[in-house]
C-alpha cells in the first residue's frame, strides 16, 4: 500500500496567546495607528522597534508593512536613485527586484552557486567591472554565503551592502547575527517566515542620517519624536521638508503581534532546525538527489529545504512533482517557465528590460525543488515526506 501524507504544508502554528491578549488590548483601545498613542506613552510600534533593534545588536530599526518595503525605504535611505546600478544575486524572491525598480535604480544580477548562494568570483568580477556602489545580498531561502569573503569585497570595491534577510532572522555566521554586517539589513514577518504577523518588514541600521531618512520616507508626519529606536531629533532637521512620504511604517496592531515572538525566536529556531535535520538526512540518503552541505560557519534556520536532481528531464520533473502531490507531498520547483506562488526565476523580472543570461544559474534553478517546513509538523512527519519522495524518485528514476 503506497504511504500518503495528509498534513498541509501551509498550515501555520497559532498565534501565541500573549500576542493574541496584546492584539485584542491594541483592538479595545482603538489605537491601531502607528502615531495613535497618549502622551509620554510608547506605541506597540515604537517598542518593538526597540526590541529587534537591541536583539540583531543594532542602534536603530524601523517596522515597515512589509520587508519589500524596508528594501525600497532601505535603498531610499541611502540616496539610491534612478539609473544607479543594484548588484544583486540572481536566485530571490520578486519584492527584492521589485524594490531596486522601485527605486528607479538598475539591476546587475550575479550568479549563484550548486549550493544557492551567490557565485563569489562571479560577484568579485561584476563589482569591479560595474563600478556599482550598491549591492543588495538576498540570504535566499536561508542559505548564508561565506561572509568573510563578502565584507572582503564590499571593503575592496566599496561596496554598501544591503542585506536582505528575511529568510535568515536568528540565523547567525560565524556567531553574528544574520543582518549584523550589512549597512543596512531588512526582515520579513510575512505568515512563512520566522515571525508572524501575516505581513510586515523590519530595518536595521547603525546609520542615523539613513534611518532619519527612512522614518521620515515610512510615513511620520513629523512625528518623528515618537520613534524611540532613532537618532537625535537634530539629526531630522535638516532633511525633514526634503523627503518625501511614502506612508508605509507598520501599525500597532501588527507590532503588538509580533512583541512577544521576539522572545522565543530562538527557540522557534532550533525547532526548525530539528525538523530540518530530519528532512536532510531522509533526502541526502537518496541517491542521484543532491542536498547540499552547509558551511560550519552557517548557523541557518531550517523553515524550508532544497534539493536538486540534476539529471532530471523536464517530463521526469513533471512526474516527479505531479506524483508526489497526488501522494500529499507538496514540492515547488525553481525551473518553471512561469513564476508560480512564491518560486520565480530572473527572466519572469522583465520590467528591468534585457537581462543577462545566467548559465549557471539558469541550470542550477532548472533542477531545484523547495519544501517548506513548518512547525505543525513532527520529526516523523518529516521523515514520511521524505520516504514518499524516495519511493516516488524511485518509480521515476529507477
Amino acid at each position: 500500500m503506497q504511504k500518503v501524507f495528509t498534513k498541509d504544508f501551509t498550515l501555520q502554528e497559532p498565534i501565541p496567546e500573549e500576542s493574541i491578549e496584546k492584539a485584542v488590548a491594541i483592538m479595545r483601545s482603538g489605537k491601531l495607528h502607528r502615531y495613535n498613542v497618549s502622551e509620554g506613552e510608547k506605541g506597540e510600534a515604537a517598542l518593538l522597534e526597540e526590541e529587534f533593534a537591541q536583539y540583531i545588536g543594532k542602534k536603530y530599526c524601523l517596522a515597515c508593512s512589509s520587508c519589500g518595503a524596508a528594501l525600497y525605504l532601505a535603498l531610499k535611505g541611502l540616496g539610491v536613485s534612478a539609473g544607479d546600478k543594484v548588484l544583486c544575486n540572481a536566485y530571490t524572491l520578486a519584492p527584492v527586484p521589485g524594490a531596486i525598480e522601485n527605486a528607479g535604480a538598475r539591476i546587475e544580477l550575479v550568479e549563484i552557486t550548486d549550493g544557492y548562494t551567490i557565485d563569489l568570483d562571479d560577484l568579485e568580477r561584476k563589482a569591479a567591472d560595474s563600478k556599482s556602489k550598491w549591492f543588495m545580498l538576498s540570504h535566499m531561502r536561508g542559505h548564508i554565503a561565506n561572509m568573510d569573503r563578502i565584507m572582503e569585497i564590499c571593503r575592496k570595491y566599496d561596496l554598501t551592502l544591503i542585506e536582505d534577510c528575511a529568510h535568515t532572522m536568528g540565523a547567525k555566521w560565524d556567531g553574528i547575527k544574520s543582518g549584523s554586517l550589512g549597512h543596512v539589513s531588512c526582515y520579513s514577518s510575512q505568515t512563512y517566515k520566522h515571525i508572524n504577523s501575516g505581513e510586515g518588514g523590519l530595518l536595521v541600521t547603525d546609520d542615523e542620517e539613513l534611518i532619519a531618512r527612512a522614518i521620515i520616507h515610512s510615513g511620520s508626519y513629523m512625528l518623528y519624536e515618537k520613534h524611540t529606536a532613532r537618532p537625535e531629533m537634530d539629526v531630522f532637521e535638516s532633511i525633514k521638508m526634503m523627503v518625501p512620504n511614502y506612508s508605509s511604517r507598520m501599525d500597532n496592531l501588527r507590532a503588538a503581534i509580533l512583541r512577544p515572538q521576539i522572545q522565543t525566536l530562538d527557540a522557534q529556531c532550533e525547532r526548525w532546525n530539528t525538523l530540518y535535520r530530519t528532512f536532510e538526512a531522509g533526502l541526502s540518503n537518496i541517491d542521484g538527489l543532491n542536498c547540499p552541505s552547509r558551511d560550519p560557519r552557517e548557523y541557518y534556520v531550517g523553515s524550508s529545504i532544497q534539493f536538486s536532481i540534476p539529471s532530471a528531464s523536464d517530463e521526469q520533473i513533471s512526474m516527479f512533482l505531479s506524483e508526489n502531490e497526488q501522494r500529499g507531498v507538496h514540492i515547488k520547483w525553481f525551473g518553471s517557465v512561469e513564476p508560480v506562488g512564491f518560486t520565480s526565476a530572473y527572466h519572469s523580472w522583465r520590467y528591468f528590460g534585457e537581462l543577462p543570461n545566467l548559465p549557471e544559474t539558469n541550470r542550477i534553478l532548472a533542477t531545484t525543488f523547495d519544501i517548506r517546513v513548518p512547525l505543525t509538523f513532527t520529526t516523523d512527519d518529516c521523515t514520511l515526506v521524505t520516504e514518499i519522495i524516495r519511493d516516488v524518485y524511485t518509480q521515476i528514476f529507477g
